[in-house]
């Protein structure tokens, strides 16, 4: 069994450990210590674009394709497809990397879902 399976099969049980703990001034803690070692898959999206299957079908090397965002307008951060934050491109040792320039709030991200 590779780790993502292992992780994939550790997800629900992790979940059903998470729960809720008093706390000294009566309020309620979240446990988030048993979701810490969870793999999430994280993403940046640059544009995107509709095409008809015909255009699709013509691209070849050196075709350029118009996205919906103008240059220099942040990237969008996904988290499992879950939009989370918003960035822009950096580049560190020779590869790319994003820096995090803005942070979508939990109430933004579920008032988004209605």
């Amino acid at each position: 069994m590779n780790a993502r399976n292992a992780a994939a099969e550790a997800a629900p049980a992790a979940l059903e450990n998470l729960h809720e703990e008093t706390a000294p001034e009566g309020g309620s803690e979240v446990n988030l210590e048993v979701i810490l070692d969870v793999p999430v898959t994280l993403s940046m999206e640059v544009g995107r674009t509709r095409i008809p299957i015909r255009n699709l079908l013509q691209l070849s090397q050196g075709s350029v394709v118009e996205l919906d965002r103008t240059a220099g307008e942040p990237l969008d951060v996904f988290v499992n497809g879950t939009l989370v934050a918003h960035g822009e491109v950096v580049v560190v040792d020779e590869k790319f990397g994003i820096r995090i320039t803005d942070v979508i709030s939990p109430a933004e991200r579920i008032r988004k879902l209605k």
